[in-house]
């Protein structure tokens, strides 16, 4: 964007910002979540950093916390609370090594990595060894006093413990920082509680932690089960010549200290410990999106000094965010195999849950209306693990009248769009179509299909464009002189792909089942009426009343197979399949063992093995696997960012294993 431009955006995101800033710090009444007010921060940040001139006093980027409520006693901090510039992958921070590095002209520093607790930033203060206040970041400079709530707290010790490890001064006057959480269980048990009582729920716990100790009555802070977790000892005192040295004075006197820290020297440590993290701390019990990095000498630490508003010695590492704010560029339709014509959403791309983001998915018509989203408009996105990324609003506060609104197109070069009576998804109405005829050789020759290599999509596309293949039965027909001076092909590549057909030509009866691309027939439905029929010969004639009697196939599943089977050209092509070298496998009876009756869902990235092979196993020994969890999954098993299927197996009661009980538990 011209500066203009980027004048009028960032005016109007400092307005929104500030708005949210206000809900959330003033009121205890947030309307966003932290990932989208930080999302819409960053990007005002990123105008700023363009256009310096830009910035105003005023500016969310200025300052550090909100302002001090009204309801309660200012107090002014002794040393101003300062916030963390945040990182969010490993070259930022290997950035961030390289320039303290050089600023402290050392060639070796020792690092003090701890999880970053996900609450409410607090200082509380002792006079004669007894707690006597409690102060909340606030503007940095002036935050809140909050003495009468944080009191409540059971971590918090009402009289330091006497320890001859720490200096006598400590007991004239002393300052401890650390962050006011609530554990994960308790948060649920509060929301429970209010819905039950018709109140609106937290959003999560770092807001239930802000909106108990801004509460004027301390009875209710008391039944909330707040923790307060030190992170940092807020004084020059003898004896402390490191950061751990100040973890270490907060244990002996008597405080709750994160328990995982540890002290590295490289980047390579930090990488490990982000690595080993990323998936452990979904059980930890309580909430963290990151972890701290400071520099673990004290003295090196001062010697860096401050810039802007954060110290030079310590960032934050933030794990990817699952939602963001970026720009709906455009709302685009996508061709489906069976004629669905899906809107898309082409976006300005975005980090989120560590992938770069430039398309989500809009569902149908409907739900674009729904929503109202428009073409133009600024909207938050989620995408959890390996989801595919959704757009899940706009931000209507930040439209400047120049959106558009998106419609169904009515015709796609020149076939005409429908929409079924009674049905969400519009479709092409002519199925002979070349990109329909495209994306159903894409399915038939996928993975989970023929899982054919060298067949692409940009090869399929190639093969069509030169009259070669127009059906899935002329892969079969396919020989290297076909290929022979075409793009891409010389001698040995189309020897490659010519033994590639050959050698997939047989497969499952399960796998051909779902090649076949009949509509409402996943893989999952193709092996079950695979392990049904057993043979092909049976599937062809298969029947209502027999198809009905096939668990997970419904009347809506049933109707298309049917629909399917009585179409003579079908059964053609079929036929010509067969004739031209496919063998379709006999389908082997259900396997029973000792997983029988059970049933599994995968979630995160394994280590050791693929989700295909894990399910595999699984089933080898007579489990189910499916997608999604519910109170009948008999086990989770996740990975690396696992997502929200894992925190719905805990929220259920389902039993969790990660990589390592998983291999146990097969005796793999």
């Amino acid at each position: 964007m011209n500066k203009d431009q980027a004048k009028d955006r960032a005016k109007e995101l400092s307005g929104v910002i500030n708005d949210y800033r206000y809900r959330y710090h003033v009121l205890a009444d947030p309307s966003v979540t932290d990932e989208v007010y930080q999302s819409l921060t960053r990007e005002l940040a990123k105008i700023e950093a363009a256009y310096p001139d830009l910035i105003t006093p005023d500016s969310p980027t200025q300052r550090v916390g909100g302002k001090a409520s009204a309801k309660f006693k200012s107090i002014p901090h002794q040393r101003p609370m300062l916030s963390l510039n945040d990182v969010f992958d490993i070259a930022e921070l290997e950035a961030w090594e390289q320039r303290v590095h050089k600023l402290t002209q050392k060639t070796k520093l020792e690092y003090y990595i701890e999880l970053k607790m996900d609450g409410l930033a607090m200082a509380l203060q002792y006079e004669k060894g007894l707690f006597v206040r409690a102060i909340t970041r606030g503007d940095g400079k002036i935050g809140e006093d909050v003495t009468h709530t944080v009191k409540t707290i059971q971590t918090v010790p009402l009289k330091l413990r006497q320890s001859d490890k720490v200096s006598a001064e400590v007991y004239d006057f002393f300052e401890i920082r650390g962050e006011v959480i609530i554990p994960k269980k308790d948060f649920d048990n509060i929301n429970l509680q209010r819905a039950k009582d018709g109140l609106p729920l937290f959003a999560n716990p770092r807001n239930a932690g802000a909106g108990t100790v801004r509460q004027l009555d301390p009875a209710v802070a008391a039944s909330r089960n707040l923790k307060f977790v030190a992170y940092a000892v807020e004084m020059d005192l003898p004896g402390l010549t490191s950061h751990a040295d100040e973890h270490n004075m907060a244990r002996e006197l008597g405080f709750m200290v994160e328990p995982n820290d540890q002290v590295v020297s490289s980047v390579a440590e930090i990488r490990a410990y982000i690595t080993k993290w990323s998936g452990e701390r979904q059980k930890l019990p309580y909430q963290t999106d990151g972890l701290v990095i400071t520099i673990n000498n004290n003295a090196e630490f001062e010697s860096l000094g401050v810039a802007g508003k954060a110290p030079r010695g310590a960032v934050a590492y933030k794990y990817p965010a699952e939602t963001a704010t970026t720009i709906l560029e455009d709302i685009r339709v996508s061709i489906g195999r069976t004629g669905a014509v899906t809107p898309y959403a082409v976006l300005t791309p975005v980090n989120v849950a560590g992938s770069t983001v430039r398309r989500a998915t809009l569902h149908n018509e409907d739900e674009v209306a729904r929503k109202d989203l428009r073409i133009g408009d600024t909207v938050i996105i989620q995408k959890a693990g390996d989801i595919i990324p959704e757009v899940i609003e706009p931000i209507t506060k930040l439209r400047t009248g120049n959106e558009k609104i998106w419609k169904m197109p009515t015709s796609i070069d020149g076939v005409a769009v429908v929409r079924p009576a009674g049905e969400a998804v519009a479709r092409l109405a002519d199925l002979q179509t070349g990109e329909i005829r495209w994306q159903q050789l894409i399915h038939f020759v996928s993975k989970s299909a023929f899982d054919i290599d060298g067949l692409g999509e940009k090869i399929l596309a190639q093969l069509m464009e030169e009259g070669l293949v127009a059906s899935a039965v002329d892969i079969f027909k396919l020989t290297k002189d076909d290929l022979l001076g075409l793009e891409r092909f010389a001698e040995t590549s189309a020897q490659n792909l010519i033994d590639s057909i050959d050698e997939h030509s047989k497969v499952g009866l399960g796998r051909f089942i779902y090649a076949l691309g009949i509509r409402h027939v996943g893989s999952k439905t193709a092996n079950d009426i695979a392990q049904h029929y057993h043979s092909l010969a049976k599937f062809l004639v298969a029947q209502p009343d027999d198809l009905a009697s096939i668990d997970g196939v419904g009347g809506v599943v049933s109707d298309s197979l049917i629909g399917w089977l009585g179409e003579s050209h079908n059964i053609r092509m079929v036929e010509q399949l067969l004739a031209h070298g496919v063998v379709v496998a006999t389908a082997k009876p259900k396997a029973k063992g000792e997983l029988t009756s059970t049933t599994w869902v995968f979630t995160g990235t394994l280590s050791s093995l693929s989700r295909e092979e894990a399910s595999a196993k699984v089933r080898a020994r007579g489990g189910q696997v499916t997608n999604s969890v519910s109170s009948q999954t008999s086990y989770v098993v996740y990975g690396a960012d696992p997502g929200s299927k894992y925190d719905k197996a805990k929220s259920l009661g389902v039993t969790t294993l990660d990589e390592r009980g998983f291999i146990k538990k097969l005796a793999l």
